[in-house]
């Protein structure tokens, strides 16, 4: 019973109280650099979920094989086989997303999110705790993300998920698509998170 309460915890707090955009502020280029509509924010947090969760396993099962004064290298080298088979697949079969991401797709490699997780988390634990990390870190982000593309497309364009509910020709506040829109939107929405969860920042 312990084991299970410790394990939604450690699902729980990626989402809540450890989420990584509201609260750790990691992984700030995709953030601030795609969220320009909610679909884009969607697509980048299920590539970034897609690559921890698969870094957090493999990590997890060689942890014992790997020296560990190239541990570093090691799970770069992990990670960037995975960001390299979700750029495949991206490219394959999902090309709108694909262009509309561009270089920020193999920037994955380099998310501080994922290596941190390796190295803090997926390295000292099992697989099924790294598996669960993963998961409440990865959904985290992407609830992030796409709330925050949400935001910025309904202000900026007057849409979500690409259906417009207002006019062609209305006035919307453009500012919120463009790249100052997406500081502003990030910092009432990192307010508005962490007094919603009672938190100072």
């Amino acid at each position: 019973m312990a084991e299970q309460v410790n394990q939604t915890q450690n699902f729980l707090k990626g989402i809540v109280e450890e989420n990584p955009i509201f609260v750790m502020l990691l992984g700030m280029c995709p953030t601030l650099g795609v969220t320009s509509s909610a679909f884009n924010g969607l697509g980048m947090g299920l590539a970034t979920l897609f690559v921890l969760l698969m870094s957090n396993i493999v990590v997890s099962l060689v942890k014992t094989q790997i020296p560990s004064k190239v541990r570093i290298p090691a799970f770069i080298i992990i990670i960037a086989s995975f960001v390299t088979i979700v750029e495949m697949v991206l490219e394959a079969f999902v090309p709108f997303l694909y262009e509309q991401l561009g270089i920020f797709i193999p920037l994955i490699v380099v998310n501080c999110l994922i290596l941190g997780r390796a190295e803090a988390f997926a390295s000292k634990n099992n697989v099924l705790s790294s598996i669960i990390d993963a998961l409440g870190m990865g959904l985290g982000f992407v609830i992030a993300l796409t709330a925050l593309g949400a935001v910025r497309e309904i202000l900026g364009s007057g849409s979500i998920f690409g259906f417009k509910f207002v006019a062609e020709d209305a006035n919307t506040f453009i500012l919120f698509i463009l790249p100052p829109g997406a500081f502003i939107a990030l910092a009432y929405l990192t307010v508005l998170f962490n007094k919603l969860t009672t938190k100072t920042i």
